[in-house]
């Protein structure tokens, strides 16, 4: 059986989202930058569905999750989401091992792996 970490970065190098649950609420991400924070696996993602404690904004949001608190990672089909944040400098993974970014097309591409 693969881990939550392990279905997260195939979904990334594939570059499909993720329905995915995360602290009590099923959530649509994309996720951007995957690896670990202070030694703990952590994923930037691009949450465009579903629910969240903090409510979600129209069109989505980006969100940092810790791995370990992720259960359920279904990778679908749909179209990528994501926004110009990813251009500027994240705080949310210190050591990347999967990096996914947007052409000029919106298209999603593996930076890094």
């Amino acid at each position: 059986m693969q881990t939550s970490y392990q279905r997260i970065r195939d979904a990334m190098l594939a570059g499909k989202p993720m329905s995915l649950h995360y602290k009590g609420h099923d959530r649509l991400v994309c996720a951007h930058a995957l690896g670990t924070k202070n030694g703990l696996p952590q994923v930037l993602t691009y949450q465009y569905g579903g629910g969240s404690s903090s409510g979600l904004p129209n069109g989505g949001e980006w969100r940092c999750l810790m791995v370990g608190n992720v259960s359920d990672v279904q990778i679908i089909e749909g179209a990528w989401h994501s926004d110009d944040g990813h251009n500027r400098a994240q705080t949310c993974v210190d050591q990347i091992d999967v990096e996914v970014w947007v052409d000029g097309a919106g298209k999603p591409y593996v930076k890094r792996a």
